[in-house]
Parts: C-alpha cells; sequence; structure tokens
C-alpha cells in the first residue's frame, strides 16, 4: 500500500466568508486506484477526477453515516463511472471499461471529455432517511470540471468554478491529481467577485500546479484566491476504502429469485464474486448456495 501522506483535502473562506472553496491533493489515492483495476491513462484520469470531486463534495456532509455517490453515465468507450464517498474522507469507484485507449484531443491532452460522451451526471446523497435525494442533468462536456461548474449551477443555483486534474508520466504512473471547487456566496460583492475573476483567468491548470515539488491544497487555494483574505480550516486525510465483505455478498444472494439459485445449485459449482470496487474475490461453496436456496 502506498502512503498517503501528501494526499489530503483542505477547505477554506476569503473575502469574510462571501467566497468558499476547497482543494484536495489526491496521487497516492488514484495511483492505488490505478493499480487496484490496472486501467488505462484516459480511464485513471477520468476515475481520479472523479474520486477527487466525489471526496471534496463529501467534505460538506453532516452525518458520520451519509454517502454521496456520483454516477457518469455516457455514450463513449468508458460507458460509466462510479464513486462513492462519505464525511470521513473515505472513498471507493470503478469505471466500466478501465482499459479504453484513444488518441489525444486537438490540444494534446487526455481526451477524457471524448471517452465519456454524451450522457447524463448523477449525484446521489444518501443521508440516512427513507429515499436518498437524487439530482442528474446531462453532461455538459464530458470534461468532468466542466460538467461539475454546470452541475452547482443548474442544481444548486451556486456559481462555482472547478478544477480537477491527473496527471501520469512516462509509465503511465500518478504523478499528480487533484483538484478545486470555489463558490460564491450569496450578495458576494462585486469587486471580489472580479478579483476571483482574473485569478481564474491566469490560472493554468491544477497538475501543472501540483506537479511542483512540495506543492499543496493550500498553495492551489493561495493562487486562486489571491488577495482575497483566506482562512483556512483543518486538513482531512482521504483514503480509500470498501465496504464489500461476506454479510453484503450474502445479502446480494439471498435477494436472487428462488429459480436463479437453482439454477447456480443445478451446475453444482462453487461460486466466486467479484467486488468490482477493489477488486476481491469471495468464494462461496455450493452449500452455502443450498442453505440460501432453503431459506427463501
Amino acid at each position: 500500500m502506498l502512503k498517503r501522506d501528501g494526499d489530503y483535502l483542505i477547505k477554506a473562506v476569503a473575502a469574510g466568508g462571501q467566497v468558499r472553496a476547497c482543494a484536495i491533493s489526491s496521487r497516492n489515492l488514484v495511483e492505488e486506484i490505478r493499480k487496484i483495476h490496472g486501467s488505462s491513462p484516459i480511464a485513471t484520469a477520468a476515475l481520479g477526477r472523479t474520486l477527487s470531486m466525489a471526496l471534496m463534495m463529501g467534505a460538506d456532509l453532516k452525518g458520520e453515516n451519509e454517502t454521496l455517490t456520483i454516477q457518469i453515465s455516457g455514450d463513449g468507450p468508458l460507458e460509466k463511472i462510479v464513486v462513492t464517498a462519505n464525511s470521513r474522507g473515505e472513498a471507493r469507484g470503478y469505471v466500466n471499461n478501465p482499459y479504453v485507449i484513444m488518441e489525444p484531443n486537438a490540444a494534446k491532452h487526455l481526451n477524457v471529455g471524448g471517452a465519456i460522451g454524451k450522457g447524463k451526471l448523477t449525484v446521489i446523497r444518501d443521508m440516512g432517511m427513507k429515499e436518498p435525494h437524487v439530482t442528474t442533468i446531462n453532461l455538459h462536456s464530458g470534461e468532468i470540471a466542466d460538467d461539475f461548474t454546470y452541475y452547482f449551477a443548474i442544481s444548486e443555483q451556486t456559481p462555482s468554478s472547478v478544477g480537477l486534474g491527473v496527471l501520469l508520466n512516462k509509465k503511465n504512473y500518478v504523478r499528480a491529481a487533484g483538484g478545486f471547487i470555489v463558490q460564491l456566496m450569496p450578495n458576494c460583492e462585486e469587486p471580489y467577485i472580479i478579483t476571483l475573476e482574473e485569478n481564474l483567468a491566469a490560472f493554468s491548470n491544477v497538475t501543472d500546479v501540483l506537479k511542483k515539488k512540495e506543492t499543496t491544497p493550500e498553495d492551489l487555494l493561495r493562487i486562486i484566491l489571491d488577495g482575497l483574505d483566506i482562512e483556512f480550516g483543518e486538513r482531512q486525510k482521504v483514503n480509500l476504502y470498501c465496504t464489500c465483505g461476506d454479510e453484503r455478498n450474502i445479502r446480494v444472494l439471498s435477494s436472487l429469485p428462488k429459480d436463479q439459485l437453482k439454477e447456480i445449485i443445478d451446475e453444482g459449482k462453487d461460486i466466486e464474486i467479484e467486488c468490482e470496487f477493489c477488486k476481491k474475490k469471495y468464494k462461496y461453496p455450493i452449500k452455502k448456495i443450498e442453505k440460501i436456496y432453503k431459506s427463501k
């Protein structure tokens, strides 16, 4: 396992509370999930950006058991990205087709937008109530940061700027990963808006900043919020964390129709379940399936 000393997020307010922001460095986390899934550079970039986004949004959850899930479904070859995060800085995720290879886009960068294509962005907030809160919008461009800037404007009526990045080296190891969210509070004064717009216009991109040695999420926000009197909150470490296990698998098996369980039993073979998030494999003997069948 990689050390995660450099993986954390931090919140901040600026301009006397009229601007709020969050930034994350997630290089080790994204490199670890790349190894788990054996993903191609473009799949690593797409999944890594979504992981960073989910963790920053998850930091706004209030309850310890609340979760946030991001689903990006498109007609491109990646097909679907799913990431779940909680308020404790824990996340897991997968992409349907982690082996996609595509030509770079016109700017000679990884063509994440093309790999996702046209489709839907869904955010699911499970706050422990009877039904989760689900919001779905059409993808704006397939470039994940742009899509979330659009999401905040449309679904939450919050003027926002989102930056996300994953940079890989020549061996396709993750060299830098992270991002930021900056949002204007209601009635933000015009001079602060102008300063922020000027800072964002002069900003290059997330990976250019994070790839520099010793650069931190605080440094990222100092550039974006320059001249706006930043006040930082506490750091929160971020980690990969999966909730799979025997208990969950048994629930899934128990939910299968009896005729489907009977087919498994008639085949007479032990079954293996692989977690799509962490790739851990669980084996269940046919006797276990027979016991579940009889219990139904």
